[in-house]
């Protein structure tokens, strides 16, 4: 149910409504609507808005319309003039001179300005000649930015050409390397195999050897160890000798000193033989 001011509101919108809507269609049937507070409201606002701009527009025009008639009586009163001072009518006028009169109103058209006369053409032309000179100066500067843009483009299109160049030989570097490491890996892939068979086959030998009862120091891992031990025993003999060098400069009893000197190379020698029977047992 609708309250009282609702009823009274309804009530004070609806006539107006109702007639501006039936302005708004004239002849034809007025859609249907739901009649509240709020579509009452809102067609009464936009009945108000649109009487507002009816106003304004009826305003304009009778505006236009006055504007017109100044023009019209402006342009009799200048006509009046020319035919009382000059006795002259532009119907008087021949082809030529129509011409003439039309080329000189197109003319203060395209100008615009206000008349004919020589004092609004003059600032008029100068103020077109300005504008050709600073489309001139732009014109010139849009060449210069033009062929700066064009010159740019050329060392681009260069500096593509290098690029797509060095492109194609870093590909085919990168091609021919490709194939050298496939081909070290399955370089890599056979020692790999061999490496296990040779693994397989010391082992099988040291096996074999083991069964027949070969004496563990003459494995290759004690012959490796025994290589490195002998190594390591030559180079700490290095600074002995050097050692028993300044002694030899020396007027001790020389007898002992051979005595010393024959005991180190026997023991040598001993390392050394004993090393290389264990080498030549391992190659038979």
């Amino acid at each position: 149910m609708w309250s009282k001011t609702e009823m009274m509101k309804i009530t004070f919108c609806t006539d107006p409504v109702a007639a501006w809507l039936k302005k708004i269609f004239g002849d034809h049937p007025i859609p249907q609507y739901e009649v509240n507070p709020r579509t009452t409201e809102i067609l009464h606002h936009l009945s108000e808005r649109n009487r507002v701009r009816d106003r304004d527009v009826h305003l304009v025009i009778e505006d236009l319309k006055q504007k017109a008639s100044e023009y019209e009586s402006e342009a009799k009163h200048l006509q009046d003039l020319l035919m009382e001072s000059v006795n002259f009518s532009p119907a008087n006028l021949s082809s030529t001179g129509s011409n003439y009169l039309n080329a000189l109103v197109d003319s203060a058209v395209a100008l615009e300005t206000k008349d004919t006369s020589l004092a609004s053409f003059i600032p008029a032309v100068n103020d077109l000649t300005s504008d050709l000179f600073r489309t001139k100066s732009k014109n010139e500067e849009i060449k210069l930015e033009l062929a700066k843009l064009e010159k740019n483009l050329t060392a681009t299109l260069v500096l593509e050409k290098c690029l797509r160049e060095d492109l194609k030989k870093a590909e085919l570097h990168l091609s021919t390397e490709r194939a050298k490491v496939d081909n070290r890996l399955q370089n890599m892939d056979f020692l790999k195999a061999k490496s296990e068979e040779f693994r397989c086959g010391i082992r099988a030998a040291e096996e074999k050897l083991s069964a027949r009862g070969m004496d563990t120091s003459l494995s290759h891992q004690s012959l490796v160890a025994l290589s490195e031990k002998l190594a390591e025993l030559k180079r700490q003999t290095i600074p002995l000798k050097k050692k028993l060098e300044s002694y030899l400069d020396l007027m001790p009893n020389p007898s002992l000193a051979q005595v010393k000197i024959e005991e180190a190379k026997r023991e040598l020698d001993t390392i050394e033989a004993e090393l290389t029977k264990k080498v030549d047992m391992m190659e038979l």
